[in-house]
């Protein structure tokens, strides 16, 4: 079975630096495939933090994932530093398609990568609302 390669560093618009943590690893010496989507919902969250368009706690609209996948090329442990890259592969009305990848650190090659699709919606309804315009803006950066 073939495989498309790995996105290079390259591709990826923001980095976010994460250490791994002892529990990370599992029973066979390498962190644990749920661990990276935990590093997904991470990276893309702080940055849309940083960027000042994510209020986490007061905001009128949140994030829901309504799907996410990982492809996995080399095994990363604790005590490996790790930076996660991502950039916005596709903006919708109200979803958006962030790409992943995560590398060991200074590694141009990916150890992973992946998507996440977040449907924003608002806060008390759970209705899906369009995308604002300051939104927008930052979201086209990362593209």
């Amino acid at each position: 079975m073939s495989r498309d390669a790995a996105r290079p560093r390259s591709a990826y618009r923001a980095f976010r630096t994460i250490p791994t943590r002892w529990s990370d690893n599992d029973v066979y010496g390498h962190v644990n495939n749920v661990v990276y989507y935990s590093w997904f919902d991470s990276a893309v969250n702080a940055e849309l933090v940083e960027r000042g368009l994510l209020d986490i706690e007061h905001g009128p609209m949140i994030g829901l994932v309504v799907e996410t996948q990982c492809r996995y090329f080399a095994p990363l442990s604790f005590p490996q530093i790790v930076e996660a890259g991502m950039w916005v592969a596709k903006l919708g009305t109200s979803s958006v398609r962030y790409e992943v990848g995560i590398f060991a650190q200074d590694s141009e090659e990916a150890a992973a990568e992946g998507h996440f699709i977040h449907v924003y919606v608002d806060r008390d309804t759970r209705r899906p609302v369009p995308l604002p315009d300051k939104w927008r803006e930052g979201l086209e950066r990362l593209a």
